[in-house]
């Protein structure tokens, strides 16, 4: 994929409101899918698009496919229209937090 200004723009923005690191979104992702008798695959953990953040914050922006393009822009898109700079921080166990913590970003983190 050809770097340009709208994709340095659009990784920009994934980089803001992702706001968890590739360990703390594993880490989550593997905690959120663990059950009492199974947990799947280290790397089958999460809904599929928590997995497909979390595999574009392990790449470098020349890396990027047309699809992680897509992913990032369906991303922004979900944590902008469903957060509230002036509601947050809020308290920590809500499903609304845990939903945008699923593709990476944590509303109690500044």
């Amino acid at each position: 994929m050809a770097d340009s200004p709208e994709l340095g723009a659009l990784w920009e923005d994934f980089h803001r409101v992702v706001n968890m690191t590739s360990q703390e979104l594993d880490s989550w992702l593997r905690t959120r899918d663990a059950g009492e008798l199974t947990e799947p695959l280290p790397d089958q953990a999460g809904p599929p698009l928590g997995q497909q953040v979390l595999a574009i914050l392990r790449k470098r922006r020349t890396d990027l496919t047309d699809e992680d393009v897509r992913v990032m822009s369906k991303v922004v898109e979900m944590v902008s229209g469903q957060t509230d700079m002036a509601n947050e921080p809020e308290t920590e166990r809500t499903s609304r937090r845990h939903a945008l913590m699923s593709i990476g970003h944590d509303p109690l983190k500044p």
